[in-house]
């Protein structure tokens, strides 16, 4: 396997000293406002409820579902959805939702149901949610209709001057349609993803069509990213899902591959082409592609495997997907990571300027925002990797303090209001 690249250029000394590190929890000492955990009475699964800040009176995150689901986990995540929303300067604090159950199992729509109920006081006035790992909008959207709730967004939308006009605008937004038959809902967070990595790309000079790209994860994030990554002509050398890596040195045929895809985003090996090799699931991880992005699971990258990576540099599109140690492995050997937060902040954004009708039912709007946003903070965090050795994580983390000092600042004034149309 080859890459079409030299090294990354590096300042003097990176991957030989110490570089300023990282911090996966938030170095700004905020602790979360909430923690909360349930017991679902029929099946005894735990879920949770982790509110990290509330701006306005209002947090966002996703809810997702998963077997092994941990409120660890769950408040990792909020503190993340909180770094989020404030990278963009998104008027709503970070909290997140988790349950753990196993997806599959047929009882898992009831189970997600009965949480949603017993988070109804938070649901109705200040949880705004959305899907995540395990539960795909369409279905968390179902489960808030028939509580009577209409759409996840239902705590933003409730505060509209029109919530009628703004629920029809959410709907249009989430439902048009985009190139690949799917909906800009489905497919915006894994567009932001992708232009993390053009980004990359484009802040070292890369030409797009000799970058090569390895994605872990072939869902709805790690699809979005290598349909988008494909389009702008990228080469896509290897995806993995649970059934193991699909590899081809000249780049997959994406779009082809995607329409194999089932409801769990496992591609159906017996359509595959000869020609595309067969590897290990683990085998996405050592693969030479000069951006690796993990879209799968959290945690993806420990120091049990990260010395086999073999990429330039990381963009995490799952949340939290590499941990603490191993970050700091990867930079010690000169290899960035774009923090989450930065990199797979895309649907958060998206779907407030959406609320906020900042953005609309065209696509093409929500695109052109999306890149442009994107681009312009991948630049920021390796403008400082490239000149000082600074990891992205610790220049997002800044941008991230200094963006929640001024809302801070405002806070309980007229101004800090969320003004939804």
């Amino acid at each position: 396997m080859t890459t079409m690249h030299d090294p990354v250029g590096l300042p003097d000394g990176v991957g030989e000293r110490p570089v300023v590190g990282h911090d996966q929890a938030d170095p700004n000492g905020r602790e979360p406002l909430l923690r909360l955990t349930w017991t679902d009475p029929v099946t005894g699964a735990h879920g949770y409820l982790v509110v990290h800040t509330l701006v306005s009176g209002l947090a966002t995150g996703g809810t997702r579902m998963r077997a092994g689901c941990t409120i660890t986990e769950v408040e990792d995540l909020a503190r993340g959805m909180a770094a989020k929303t404030a990278t963009f300067n998104l008027p709503v604090g970070g909290a997140k939702g988790g349950i753990d159950f196993d997806p599959k199992d047929p009882r898992a729509v009831g189970v997600l149901e009965r949480f949603c109920q017993a988070m109804r006081p938070w649901l109705d006035d200040h949880w705004v949610t959305a899907e995540d790992l395990g539960v795909p909008q369409h279905l968390i959207d179902d489960v808030f209709a028939r509580l009577g709730l209409q759409q996840s967004y239902h705590a933003a939308i409730s505060r509209s001057t029109h919530p009628e006009r703004t629920l029809r605008r959410v709907r249009a937004g989430l439902n048009a349609p985009v190139p690949g038959g799917l909906l800009l809902g489905d497919v915006v967070g894994g567009y932001g993803v992708a232009q993390s990595c053009l980004g990359a790309a484009s802040a070292w000079g890369w030409e797009t069509s000799g970058t090569t790209v390895a994605i872990q994860g072939i869902g709805t994030m790690g699809g979005g990213a290598a349909w988008y990554l494909h389009e702008a002509g990228m080469r896509v050398v290897a995806v993995a899902d649970a059934a193991g890596t699909l590899y081809h040195p000249d780049g997959l045929d994406v779009p082809a591959l995607l329409e194999l895809r089932d409801a769990y985003g496992e591609i159906d090996r017996t359509r595959v082409p000869a020609e595309v090799q067969r590897l290990p699931r683990s085998a996405v991880v050592a693969t030479e592609a000069d951006i690796l992005v993990p879209a799968a699971i959290s945690y993806a990258l420990t120091e049990d495997n990260v010395g086999d990576v073999a990429a330039k540099v990381v963009v995490e599109a799952a949340n939290a997907a590499t941990t603490p140690e191993a970050e700091d492995m990867l930079t010690r050997r000169g290899i960035p990571v774009i923090p989450d937060f930065v990199a797979n902040a895309g649907a958060a954004a998206w779907a407030w300027w959406l609320l906020l009708g900042q953005v609309g039912g065209d696509p093409a709007d929500s695109f052109l925002r999306l890149r442009t946003e994107m681009q312009s903070k991948v630049a920021l965090l390796l403008a400082e990797w490239n000149a000082s050795g600074v990891a992205p994580r610790r220049t997002g983390w800044n941008l991230v303090a200094a963006n929640q000092q001024a809302a801070d600042e405002v806070a309980g004034t007229e101004a800090a209001a969320v003004y939804i149309p």
